[in-house]
């Protein structure tokens, strides 16, 4: 008699052992992926943050560039900078169209940090301040000196009812704040 209480007892362990660990395993198959889950998702927020983090510092540095690229293109700023007397108006006007191409070469890349918008307000302003400088020279006799030329385009510029400059760079910093 004794091993048969032995035997009914060892089949009971092995009862309840089986049913505990189908519990556990049909809560592991219900639960597990739902963990999993949550789990992928936080390491996703942290990536996503963690580049957040390393973005912005270039972000800031594209929209800084593209201000600085607009202010230098300004004809206000840029006839001063490069103004040499004595030079004919067409030299005047390669060496003005050479320098915004340069400056337009150089910040090429900020296109990757900055919105779509604003890189489009910064593209279409240099090919405006382009077509005004040739629009100018065209007008021009052929014996123009660059300081005609300058008055020119200063003219053409403070004739427009909006500054184009003043609103690539106001669209430039909206764009960086919103």
């Amino acid at each position: 008699m004794v091993s048969i209480d032995i035997i009914s007892f060892f089949i009971d362990v092995l009862k309840y052992t089986l049913a505990g660990c189908a519990v556990v395993g049909v809560a592991n198959l219900i639960f597990w992926p739902k963990y999993n889950n949550q789990v992928f998702r936080l390491k996703v927020l942290d990536a996503r943050h963690a580049s957040q983090k390393e973005v912005l510092p270039l972000r800031l540095q594209a929209y800084e560039r593209l201000v600085l690229f607009v202010e230098r293109i300004n004809p206000s700023n840029l006839l001063v900078r490069l103004h040499e007397p004595g030079l004919k108006a067409v030299d005047f006007q390669h060496m003005l169209l050479n320098e915004i191409r340069a400056e337009y070469q150089h910040n090429i890349t900020q296109q990757l940090y900055v919105s779509d918008t604003a890189w489009a307000v910064t593209k279409q302003l240099k090919d405006q301040t382009i077509a005004l400088i040739r629009n100018a020279v065209a007008g021009l006799p052929d014996t123009a000196s660059a300081k005609e030329l300058s008055t020119v385009l200063l003219n053409h510029v403070a004739a427009m009812e909006e500054n184009p400059y003043s609103l690539a760079l106001k669209t430039i910093k909206n764009e960086l704040a919103g």
